[in-house]
């Protein structure tokens, strides 16, 4: 699509902006995988209609006021990054467009006050166990509450785990094959723990050593997908500082967010000097289930114990796992290889839970649909256990199927792996 992108805004991001719009031919086979657009049935609520709407507020020729609804609706989900046959990077150009347009936002105080608020705990574990203790409290009254503030106490899990600090160094079990830096996350670390317990634990049995470097944070997606770029990049770079890629075979990451946003450091800095050191960062990068996944198909992952009956498990599509990092072999290969799991797929497994980072807090109303028929639609399968790789649809899933009554297990992929090593499956 030609645009003057370039000529109104000619830095780093300007440039990602204007690529982005360059490659779209206005196709529209974004629309029907886009969610928002199949709730809504609107143009302007689709890949290619936003698209649009930031091409002629770039150019100066839309106010923000006018575009912003409909943009402030998009999940950032990339479902239309595997359906678009151009290679549209629409991740590039929605959360670069989110990060030179927030400034310039009017927002309520409240809003202003709501956002603040998400980015200072979410980034913080020991913060955020807290408010979420505080929030169990809380929870007997979310029906009395405004929906801003219910939707975060319905997301709340039944019981808010223990933290369980990583160790700095795991050593292997066995001969030692290789040896890997880990994110250990935010949210997970307060409302899920097991899932890097059970990472660290699936890694040594497999003879890879794990570091967790000192000084690593956040990886900063839900400051950068809200618009909050000058706090994204300073998350960007304590990591970039913390982690040296030469050091490692790989920089694993077991939340698909956080990995699809850590992919995300060479075009976050694009145009800056710390660019080509973002780009031999990003280059180390993998999901957990795409290193174990390649160690697999090579004959080299330790064979997982047979479970103790046959087991259905409904395999959910991560959206920063499938469509962002293009990861969706790996974990059900994983699965598969455990003796008495069959895999199920999921009807509408490519539409979005609706959790997407911090959406189902901004945007309650549409992320409750996509949550409702996301659920209804895994437990259809009628499965054992349902598996994914992702804290937030983890958290959005495990709610919303309890609401529907269902008592089915909600786990990780690594840790479904971890009960099969130990013989508890």
């Amino acid at each position: 699509m030609n645009n003057d992108i370039r000529t109104h805004h000619p830095d780093g991001q300007g440039e990602v902006m204007a690529h982005a719009v360059d490659a779209c031919v206005h196709c529209g086979f974004c629309l029907p995988a886009c969610p928002t657009y199949a709730l809504l049935g609107d143009e302007m609520d689709s890949p290619r209609g936003r698209i649009v709407l930031m091409k002629e507020v770039l150019e100066g020729a839309l106010p923000l006021y006018d575009a912003a609804p409909h943009l402030d609706r998009c999940l950032g989900c990339q479902a239309c990054v595997t359906a678009c046959p151009s290679g549209v990077p629409y991740g590039e150009l929605i959360t670069s467009f989110r990060g030179w347009s927030e400034p310039q936002r009017q927002r309520s105080p409240l809003d202003r006050a709501k956002r603040a608020a998400i980015l200072k705990i979410l980034p913080a574990p020991k913060v955020f166990s807290l408010a979420a203790r505080v929030g169990q409290f809380a929870k007997p009254l979310a029906p009395l509450l405004p929906t801003a503030l219910r939707s975060p106490l319905d997301l709340l899990p039944e019981r808010v785990p223990a933290m369980q600090p990583s160790a700095a160094f795991t050593p292997v079990r066995g001969q030692r094959r290789g040896r890997v830096a880990f994110l250990v996350g935010c949210a997970q670390q307060a409302l899920a723990p097991n899932f890097n317990a059970a990472t660290l634990r699936v890694l040594a049995r497999n003879g890879i050593e794990v570091v967790i470097p000192d000084g690593q944070g956040c990886c900063g997606a839900a400051a950068l997908h809200t618009g909050a770029r000058g706090e994204a990049l300073k998350l960007v770079r304590a990591n970039l500082a913390a982690f040296n890629p030469d050091d490692f075979d790989a920089i694993l990451s077991n939340a698909a967010g956080c990995g699809a946003g850590l992919k995300e450091y060479p075009a976050i800095l694009h145009g800056l000097p710390d660019e080509a050191q973002a780009r031999a960062f990003a280059a180390k990068v993998q999901d957990i289930s795409e290193f174990l996944g390649a160690l697999l198909e090579e004959g080299e992952l330790e064979p997982p114990m047979p479970t103790s009956r046959p087991l259905t498990v409904a395999y959910h599509d991560a959206c920063h796992l499938a469509h962002a990092q293009g990861v969706r072999s790996a974990p059900r290969a994983l699965l598969r290889a455990i003796p008495g799991v069959t895999v199920l797929e999921v009807p509408e497994g490519d539409l979005c839970c609706g959790s997407a980072g911090t959406y189902n807090l901004e945007q309650p109303e549409l992320a409750t649909q996509l949550g409702v028929r996301k659920a209804k639609n895994i437990l259809s399968t009628a499965p054992d256990l349902i598996a994914s790789g992702n804290i937030g649809c983890h958290t959005q899933i495990q709610s919303h199927a309890r609401r529907q009554g269902s008592p089915v297990p909600v786990m990780h992929t690594i840790e479904v792996l971890d009960l099969a090593y130990r013989g508890e499956l």
